[in-house]
């Protein structure tokens, strides 16, 4: 039943994400939620470790592209002095953007990660759309009245996911 929800992996921050390790497992192109995935939802710019993860992915050669359910505004921001190309208002989980993306990057479904904070949104969206998934920790505890609903979910699922022995890590 929660099966989509599931991560294929978990890792405390998108740090621990490396590159090599990635491309030993075929990948060449990661989408990436924005908000407390990457930085916290409040914060406008990407810390210097955030760029030089960046700078990482592309000197391996791995695409990266931020997919976020925020607005226009919000995300531009953010992803234009990366370089990075970007989808606002995906409408995750919604399958499309993450569908429109692996096209746009020409690669296959298991040439691609789904990295994300939110099981609802992200890591249900990736796995339903046949991507590989990594949820990460969120960067801050506080999130908009959404997120916030969306929270008290995914405590419900990953407790059912830890009775089952699903999962091993602490929230």
């Amino acid at each position: 039943m929660f099966g989509n929800f599931l991560p294929n992996e978990h890792v405390k921050s998108i740090f621990d994400i490396q590159p090599a390790k990635l491309k030993q497992k075929g990948i060449k192109g990661i989408i990436t939620d924005l908000d407390n995935t990457l930085v916290a939802w409040d914060v406008r710019d990407a810390s210097p470790e955030v760029i030089n993860w960046f700078e990482q992915m592309k000197s391996h050669d791995i695409a990266v592209t931020i997919i976020s359910n925020n607005n226009q505004e919000r995300v531009s921001v953010f992803s234009e002095p990366l370089g990075t190309p970007f989808v606002y208002s995906a409408r995750k989980p919604l399958g499309r953007a993450f569908k429109t993306v692996a096209k746009q990057m020409n690669l296959k479904k298991e040439e691609i990660v789904v990295i994300g904070d939110q099981l609802l949104t992200d890591v249900l969206g990736g796995n339903t759309a046949g991507f590989y998934t990594i949820l990460v920790v969120p960067i801050v505890q506080t999130d908009g009245k959404i997120t916030k609903i969306n929270r008290r979910i995914e405590r419900i699922i990953l407790n059912y996911f830890r009775k089952k022995g699903k999962i091993s890590w602490e929230e």
